[in-house]
């Protein structure tokens, strides 16, 4: 049987969902734990490959199992078994045809910025301090002009391979959330699929000008004209890992 889990983690502690030799990752143990369940290894695919330090609230995973097994059952014993920084909130039979990534129509993330000139101890692996004040209202307008289809190839990591570097983003915007003695920004945007980095990037810029500054160097500073560069050196250092969860997929 193939099944679906839907799954949440902190991923201060591992070196991000994918395997690596010699590392500890979300895919390891979620493996390990389902290898003791089985009696037998047992692959995992994921609809996004978060990396080190970034969280997770609505991760979807899939695997064929060697022998048949109630899903919210397997889902009691893979808590059972998880470390408290990984979670299943869900199990369910799905249809072997299945492809946790291929088969995702939408993929949403989230980015926090604490917003307050003191660090903070409790958000310290959740959440960008930026001690400057920011102005959420230029960094609502910068995010608008992410919306539509665009090359964000200016915003992709150095090295990494795809096909193509165009994205169609649905939904970008800045919310404020405030919270005590601090003030706490979440940025959300949806989109089909993303490149390594893109998002921690996009944040990276906005929030450039949210300090008023330019978003890029010369001659991109703005948002639309580091699009249209396509030039990963005119963009900034994508954001600090911590901030940023994969808050849902949607099938």
């Amino acid at each position: 049987m193939q099944v679906k889990l839907r799954l949440e983690y902190d991923g201060t502690n591992y070196s991000g969902w994918q395997l690596q030799h010699g590392q500890d990752s979300i895919q390891a143990r979620l493996e390990a734990a389902l290898a003791r369940i089985c009696g037998a290894p047992v692959r995992v695919r994921a609809a996004g490959r978060t990396d080190a330090g970034v969280h997770a609230r609505g991760q979807v995973a899939a695997a064929r199992l060697p022998r048949r097994l109630a899903p919210q059952e397997l889902a009691r014993a893979l808590n059972a078994m998880l470390p408290d920084d990984i979670a299943v909130l869900d199990a369910a039979e799905v249809d072997d045809r299945f492809d946790p990534r291929r088969d995702a129509r939408l993929r949403i993330y989230e980015y926090r910025v604490l917003n307050r000139a003191l660090r903070s101890v409790f958000a310290r692996n959740s959440a960008w301090l930026v001690r400057e004040p920011l102005d959420l209202e230029a960094m609502n307008r910068a995010a608008a002009e992410f919306v539509g289809e665009h090359d964000f190839a200016a915003f992709r990591s150095l090295g990494s391979v795809e096909k193509t570097t165009v994205r169609r983003v649905v939904v970008s915007r800045w919310r404020c959330e405030p919270e005590q003695d601090a003030r706490g920004l979440v940025y959300r945007v949806e989109a089909s699929a993303f490149l390594r980095h893109m998002v921690r990037t996009m944040v990276a810029a906005m929030v450039e000008v949210g300090r008023g500054k330019p978003a890029g160097k010369p001659p991109a500073t703005t948002i639309s004209a580091l699009l249209a560069s396509r030039d990963r050196a005119l963009a900034p250092a994508p954001a600090p890992a911590a901030g940023l969860y994969l808050v849902d997929v949607l099938y």
